[in-house]
Order: C-alpha cells, then structure tokens, then sequence
C-alpha cells in the first residue's frame, strides 16, 4: 500500500497552514506539500519549490500523523498527532496509541502562526523536561522504546528536506547516565528503567494486587499535582476564539469547549489506536486483502471501527494518502509470558520473591518485554497474548445517552474483542501458529431508555412489539453474515427492575428462531443472572456459566493463521451483555478468553494449569485494562468488579470502590455527558454545526441514529388510521408542528410535537406519543368553524440566539367557534410505558387491546361517550342546584367562546445529517428543495383557507345580493403571534437565570 506519512511538519504559511509528509525508507516516492487555505480549509497540493522559510526558531513543528480537519461553522482546525506510544507489536509491525495532539486554527495567518509557535515550544519544553527527570510524571512505568521517538526503521525518514532541517527540533539540554542506560535496548535496559524509577519494584507488585491504571498513578510516590493535570497534559484550560470572530454568531459561545473536550477525547483519553502498516481494526478471521499494493490503507479498513473517517474527507477527496491515517477508538494492550510443557517443581521461596518472579512488569497496553535470554530452559516456549478491543461507531455515545438498538439494527455500546495468541519468535517464523479468538458485547437489540438520574433507573420500553422484532432481527441478520453462529449470554436479573426487558429479548429470541427455518441459523441464548449466582461476593462462580458454555465455546473456537494466511476460521462468536455490557460483561469475557487460552496452548502441548505461576496476573491485568479501557469509554469511569478481574479475588475494599465509581457515574451521566456525546456525534459527521445552536437552547440534543423524519411520516400515517372515521372524508394532508401543552393558549411552560391532519371536512390536532407510537388524544375542528388564521412570528422563548431569529421562529393561529361536531378525544387506554409495572405479557396484550378498541372507534363517539371523555365545547344544560332552579325555563346560553390553536413551524434546517439536505437530491436522486419555516406555514395557512371557504358558504355572500370569488374570501392575516419585543417581557429574570445555572453546569 502506498507509504503513509510516519511524520508531518506543519507550519504557517502565509496564504495557508502548509503539511509536509515525511515518508519511511521503504517508500522512495516524494511527497508534494499539503496545502489549508486560509478562511474555507480547501486542501491542495503544491510543489517543493515553493515550501516556505522555516529559518526562525519555533515556526514549526513535528507531528507523528494527520487526525483530521474538523470546522465549526465556518472556522476550522487542523488536528495532528503530537506525542503517542507503542503499545503492542503484532508481526513486527508496531502499534501506537495517541498521547496528545494538537488544534491548529486555519481562520487566519496570524491566529495559525500564533498556534504553531505554542505547540513548537511546548513540545520542545516537553522534551526538554523529560530529558532532565527520566522518572517523572506518566513515564516513570512505561517500557523502554514506548515513548514518542519509538525506535522502529519505519518510523525514520529519509532524506528529510533542508526547509525541514529547522522544524520541530526537539534538543536535549541535559543528559545523564541513567537516561542513557534507558534509552538503550540492551539486555539492560528494562531492570535500568524499573531501578531509576521512582516507584522502584513495587509498581508491579501494586498492579498484581489488582490496582487499576489510575489507582497506580494516585499511588505513586511523586508529587501528584503534576500528574492530576497528566490526565489533559498539553490542554489548554481555555482556547481563543478566531480573531475573525463575530461577537453575535451563534452559539460561539461553545466553541473553546468544543476545542478543548476535542483535544482531550482525541488525545488525553488515550483510547485512539493506530498503525502505519498494520490493519487493526480488523481480526484475524476477518481480513480483507487489497487487490493491489497500491490501495491506501484507510480504503479497506472495516468503515465500522474507522473513527475520523468523517474529518479525514477533505484529505481523501484531493488525494492526499500519506496523510489519510485511520484511527479507532478501543483498546490494544500486549503481555509476554512464558510456559514450560514439563515444568519444575518451585517452593515457595522462590515463588515469593520479586527478583525470582518470571511475571512481566509492562504496563497496561504496554509493548512486549524483551526476548528469553540464551540460558532459557529447552522445554520453555515464550508467547505474546495481545488482546485488541474494537469500539463501533454505529450508535456510538455515552451510556444514558445511548441505550439500545435503532432502526438500521445498531446498537450502543458494540465493541468487538480479539484475543491474538502469538509465539515471541513468529516475527522471524513462518510456520507458527497465530491464535485469535473473538467475542463481542452490545446494549440490548431493543429500543428503550434510562434516566441519568438514578443509581439503579427502571428501563423505559419504546416503540411497538413489531417495530422492536424487525430491528432485533437485522441486528441479528447482519451478525449472522459477519461471524457466523451465534451464542448470547444475558447477564441481567431475572427478578427485579431488569426482569421485564430480559423477558421481552427472550420472547424476541425464540420467535426469531422460530421464523429462521432452519436449525442451523438458530441463535443460542443463555440467561445467566450475574448477581443472583454471584451473591455474596462470590464471583468465582462465573466458572458455573463456564461449564454451561464450555462445550460451545470450544465449538466455536479460534481462527488459526499459519504465514499470515488463514488455515481455520472461528465458527462464531459469545455475544455478551448486561445492562451497560461493562461490568459483569468483564468478568465473564475475560473467563471465556482464560478459557480459550488454555485451549489453545493445550493444542501446542502446553498445560497453563500445572504451571508454577497460578496468578496468571499477566493475563489478569491484561484484561482488567481493556475491561478499564471500555468502561472510561462509555461511562466515564474505570470498570467495576475490577479487582476480581485483576487477582480472581473479591473482597470488601473492592465493594467500597464500586461504590465510588457509581457515585462517579451518577454525576457524570448528569453533568458532563451531554456536551461530550455533542461532540462525538458532531466529530463522526451525525449532526452539523447547529448542533451546537440546539445545545446552547436546550443544554442537550436528539439522538442523530432517529430518522425524525421517519417517525413523522409514520406518525402522519397512523394518525390518519386511528382518527380519520369517516371513509368520505378525503385526506389533503398532513405536518408535524410544536403546539403549547396546554389548549387553547399562545403561551406555555412547555411545547410538544404534534400532528396536524387537513380533510376536505375538518381539522385534526393529533397529540401524539413518540415513545410508544400511540396517540394519546386528539381534537377535531370542522372547516364550517373556523373564522381566522393568523400567521407569523412565533417567539416562545429568548434565552439562546436561535429562539430569537425571527425569520426562523414563526407559527399560525387558528380561531374557531365549536360546534356540536366538534369532539376532543383522551386515549385513557395508553399503555405504561414502564416496563416494571407490569408483566410484558399482559403490557402486549393490553396495547393490542387498546389498538383494536381505537381502530373500531368511531372518530364522532355518541353523545353519552363523549361526555364520558372530555366533552367538546358545546355547552351542557345546567345540572345541580342550578338546574332544579331553572328548570322550570332554561336560559338562553350565550354562544361558546372561540378558542384557538397555535402552531409553531419546526425548523427547516436541523443539526441531523440527513442524506436530504437544505437543498438536495432525495434517496431517489430527484432534485428537491426544502421549504422555510414561513413558506410552509404560509402553504399550511393557504390550503386551510381554501377548504374553510368552500365550507362556510355565506363568506361568498357580498352583501349586496351577488356572490364574491373564493380568492376574494380572505381568512388570513399576517401578524405576529408573540413578537421578540414581547417575549423578552414575558421571560422572566428567574427563567434567564435558570438557563444561565444550567449553561455554567452543562456547557
């Protein structure tokens, strides 16, 4: 494949940020500069010659690759990879993950020049640090060569050009004898690096007492105020806005935090992976070998796992390769460990000593520790276990905020795990054997949700039985094509706030087996209650769930890769979830890779359980860190029950810790998830930069995966199904508006999205509920009683910039007069959405019920049925007191007062990357145009007008004995509804404080 930039010097040219890729030794091909104009981020190439002039100090620097190029409205920035790490070695070929990086603005000159001399003396001010404490901060445990300058030939380049020479030198003011022996690779170097270190021996003696990452780095003996600001080490607390920035764009506001949470999430996270020759976000079993060398790499990587696919287009659309470096999010993590197929008796001395211990002292995702020495026993064969954890960007969020499975049949939380068993020596060996063995975990295939703002919230059931099963089954469909045979495990309570949704994915189960028709496309399904077996702290008890699945898991086995090509592929796959598929999912995922890995060396006539090493601690640990690695990813936090992941043994210290992380979660999913799934969702390309506008109003967004426009054409459908009696009535159309809460007012606490039907006969304001496709109630307004609809601004709310645009904010008024065919119906029969209330089996039957009951209906119900919902506005005769003293002569009633109806246009343009755009082709390739929020309320107000004419006939009567023309008949007046002026009245300085408490916490 063509050689991928293994370094970039970036700069500050005059008329654009100018990018020179430097390639390996192995590609000889020369590289043209990479051009980002200034103002619209257009990339281009253009040739050597004119390169800029790097001779000033600080007017480049180094970066180990190209992330992307993110813009937000119309600013945008360049981020590069500055600092990153080896963390495994698979065939030679090294892999990294990001450590920092840096957010270059390409706005203007001035502002990307003033970045670029920040980042050039930052990162020679790091080296420079590191030079003179090789002990200090985050390093102090990580192997020798895992640094930034990482000793591989591939990552030398050659024949660096003069204009270069300058950029990014990184020089040393200090060296010392003890960096000296570190740096080196000698048989040395891995003891020189532990004794120089300040944490000595005991960092790994505190790993294999089941420690997490952070927990050893609190633990550490140096000064912690240094290490507390590791965590966003190279992030600035506040990030300028563009000097060509105006003070009244919107939502601008948000900008430093959009900056500043990007760096951390591509960089200070340290959960993005990479390889320059090494395809990681595909398995063993799973390659895809390019029909040429000269197809890029990020052309064939699984477009599942390809994290800045989206932010890398503008690269990959000028033809830049060197530049175009996919990276994942997930985790990759290698151990060395050694076994004896005739291993020696060991006493107990021996076992005990730290000097005598064989177990390796990596780090969490740390390189491999060096090969055996000569004197090693003939018997003994050394192995690398790598494991590589694989994080979808389908549905990809954070917990709370994304539950479940949408409609295309992705669901959160899908992460793809390997377990790569490898002998050390298979670098330089072709016929060994190399193991891999895959699992996967997902949120459950069904729609629901939880509150963020409980410890242990109940699951919220959604949509319709049907709708559920269709998304389930190509959930399954498309698991089915990728992996093969299927096996789930549910991990969750069979008694409890967790039962219900167990049972409904049970039932959904067994109907799609019984509908695949054939035995072999069956999925298996195995309910282990974690908790209920576990109880008691006794988590050694997963091995129950292991004699149940052990047969199956040795059915399905591994994929088996003998010079790099595939001689035995896996038959199929453990999926495995609990309710977050974080906690108990470790814990049962690391038992069945122990249990593969004993398989697997059995195979090459080693026995891992006469071994004098029964701790196991590097594979322990090994998969405590990914377990750690997807938990941090999805909910913030380091996983819990990881102290039995660690050291197989659970006790009360590590209750009182999951009790910490809980705590942790809690304030996370309230606090600061919202504007972190913001950005995810924006830097994946599912939403627009007006996402940022629909944050600063509502402090949250929609979930991009829900096709709204879908739903609401669906919701027109059945709206027209259940309320629409009358067979004669002929349907002239139907929209989705916002209408106040409460009827018959402008003003509201609250707005709600309903539906709006027109028929050549009446009006139909449906209010409907989204969650469970049903419509809750609904009002009908004969045509003949309408007097006057009103159009135009529709301020409801002032406190962000887009609830003030008046061009964007506007709305109708329809006044009528009720009638005796006028009716307002309440579905009373709705079924609870709770699924704890009660037992799925009797919800279902209810909901069919109520279905049934709506559709035979009649949309006029009798004169005693309408009294028994809520009555229309005809006025009823006296009743009571006051009717025995009227009786005897009714009074006159004064006709009923008008009421009204207020509409509000939802907005046109939203932040949802639909494949229809403002203005586009539709998924037929037609041309279409959008309408504006005034023309389709103008469009809606017309055809209203025109049916109310036709139905009121005395409006033609010109009073004179003639008749006017239907165009001569006008209904309509333009006015505003609620103005700006009188919006900022009536928001109240409580309201405006309200938003300001919640922007301060939330944004």
């Amino acid at each position: 494949m063509p050689g991928l930039a293994r370094k970039v010097i970036i700069c500050a040219a005059v008329d654009g940020l100018v990018l020179q890729p430097l390639q390996s030794k192995k590609d000889q091909r020369s590289s043209h500069l990479v051009r980002i104009k200034y103002g619209d981020a257009s990339v281009s190439t253009q040739s050597k010659d004119n390169a800029p002039d790097l001779s000033k100090p600080n007017s480049s620097f180094e970066a180990f690759g190209i992330i992307g190029l993110i813009t937000v409205f119309r600013y945008s920035y360049l981020v590069s990879i500055t600092r990153r790490q080896q963390v495994a070695q698979i065939r030679g070929l090294p892999i990294y993950v990001v450590t920092e990086v840096a957010l270059t603005p390409c706005s203007s000159y001035e502002d990307a020049s003033e970045a670029v001399t920040k980042t050039a003396i930052a990162l020679r001010t790091r080296s420079s640090e590191q030079s003179g404490d090789e002990s200090s901060g985050e390093d102090e445990i990580l192997p020798v060569g895992s640094g930034d300058e990482v000793g591989d030939d591939s990552a030398d380049p050659e024949g660096e050009p003069e204009w270069s020479s300058n950029a990014a030198t990184n020089t040393s003011p200090r060296s010392s004898i003890a960096e000296d022996v570190i740096s080196r690779k000698g048989s040395y170097g891995r003891f020189a690096q532990r004794w120089f270190s300040k944490s000595g021996w005991t960092m790994d003696q505190k790993r294999n007492m089941g420690l997490s990452t952070e927990q050893l780095d609190q633990g550490a003996g140096n000064d912690q105020s240094g290490d507390k600001k590791g965590a966003v080490r190279g992030v600035p607390k506040t990030f300028p806005l563009p000097s060509t920035a105006a003070n009244d764009e919107a939502a601008l506001s948000l900008l430093p935090k959009l900056l500043r949470t990007t760096q951390i999430f591509f960089g200070s996270s340290r959960t993005f992976y990479f390889s320059y020759d090494y395809d990681i976000t595909r398995s063993l079993a799973n390659p895809k070998v390019p029909p040429s060398s000269l197809v890029p790499l990020h052309a064939y990587v699984d477009p599942n796992y390809f994290w800045n696919r989206h932010i890398m287009q503008p690269f990959v659309n000028v033809g830049v390769e060197a530049l175009a470096l996919p990276i994942m999010q997930g985790f990759v993590g290698q151990r060395s460990f050694t076994v004896d197929s005739n291993p020696p008796q060991v006493d107990d001395v021996a076992k005990d000593s730290v000097e005598l211990n064989a177990l390796p002292t990596s780090a969490p995702g740390s390189p491999p520790p060096e090969k055996a020495s000569p004197d090693a026993r003939s018997t003994e064969k050394k192995f690398d276990i790598t494991v590589i954890s694989r994080r979808s960007i389908k549905r990809a969020g954070l917990r709370y905020l994304r539950r479940g499975i949408d409609d295309d049949g992705n669901v959160a939380n899908s992460v793809e795990s390997e377990q790569i068993l490898s002998p050390a020596d298979a670098t330089w060996d072709p016929a060994a054997k190399v193991y891999s063995f895959v699992q996967i975990r997902g949120s459950f295939p069904l729609f629901f949700t939880q509150s963020p703002y409980s410890l242990k919230p109940a699951p919220v059931l959604q949509h319709s039985k049907e709708a559920n099963f269709a998304a389930l089954k190509k959930h399954f469909d498309r698991l089915g094509k990728k992996y093969g045979s299927l096996q789930i495990v549910n991990l969750v309570e069979k008694h409890g706030v967790e039962a219900p949704i167990g049972l409904l994915y049970e039932e959904n189960i067994k109907r799609l087996n019984e509908e695949s028709g054939s035995k072999e496309k069956e999925v298996g399904y195995e309910w282990f209650d974690f908790h209920a077996v576990c109880r008691g702290m006794k988590f050694e008890n997963v091995s129950f769930l292991l004699d149940i699945l052990g047969e199956k898991l040795e059915d399905l086995g591994s994929s088996v890769a003998v010079d790099g090509k595939l001689v035995t592929q896996q038959k199929g796959v453990l999926r495995t979830n609990c309710m977050d598929c974080l906690d108990r999912t470790n814990v049962c995922q690391s038992s069945f890779a122990k249990h593969m890995l004993e398989v697997q060396l059995k195979d090459q006539g080693f026995d891992l359980n006469i071994q004098a090493d029964q701790e196991n601690a590097w594979f322990n640990t090994l998969w405590a860190d990914n377990g750690d690695a997807i938990s941090k990813q999805y909910a913030s936090t380091g996983a819990m029950k990881g102290d039995y992941t660690r050291t197989r043994k659970r006790n009360y210290r590590g209750a009182l810790t999951d009790a910490g992380l809980s705590l942790t979660r809690l304030f996370n999913g309230m606090f600061n998830d919202f504007f972190l799934q913001t950005t995810i969702d924006f830097l994946l390309g599912n939403v627009t930069s007006l996402v940022f506008e629909e944050f600063e109003a509502n402090m949250m967004t929609k979930d991009p995966s829900v096709s709204m426009m879908k739903m609401r054409e669906q919701a027109i459908e059945l709206c027209q199904k259940r309320v629409i009696a009358d067979e004669s009535e002929e349907l002239m159309g139907g929209w989705t508006l916002l209408t106040p809460t409460t009827p018959d007012t402008i003003r509201s606490a609250s707005f709600e999205e309903v539906v709006l039907l027109l028929t050549d006969v009446a009006l139909y304001l449906c209010r409907f509920d989204w969650n469970l496709d049903k419509v809750s109630s609904f009002e009908r307004v004969e045509l003949a009683h309408v007097q006057k609809i009103k159009f135009g601004t529709y301020i409801t709310s002032t406190i962000s910039p887009a609830q003030v645009d008046e061009d964007r904010n506007v709305g109708l008024l329809i006044e009528y007069r009720p009638g005796s065919a006028d009716v307002m119906k309440i579905n009373t029969r709705s079924l609870s959405s709770s699924v704890g209330s009660k037992s799925q089996a009797a919800a279902e039957q209810e909901a069919a019920e109520a279905d049934k009951a709506d559709k035979d209906a009649p949309a006029d119900p009798p004169q005693d049925e309408a009294k028994k919902s809520v009555p229309s506005a005809q006025q009823q005769p006296p009743t009571g007191i006051t009717g025995f003293l009227t009786r005897r002569g009714v009074l006159p009633q004064p006709p009923p007062p008008s009421r009204k109806i207020a509409l509000k246009a939802l907005h046109s343009q939203t932040s949802a990357a639909d494949r229809v755009g403002a203005d586009g082709e539709d998924e037929s390739g037609a041309p279409i145009k959008r309408l504006t929020e005034i023309q389709e309320v103008v469009v809606i107000a017309s055809d209203i007008e025109r049916l109310a004419v036709k139905k009121q006939p005395a409006l033609l009567d010109d009073g004179k004995g003639g008749k006017k023309t239907p165009g001569e008949v006008n209904l309509i007046e333009k006015g505003d509804i609620i103005s700006l002026a009188d919006a900022k009245k009536n928001t109240s300085v409580l309201e405006q404080l309200g938003h300001s408490i919640k922007k301060m916490v939330w944004a």
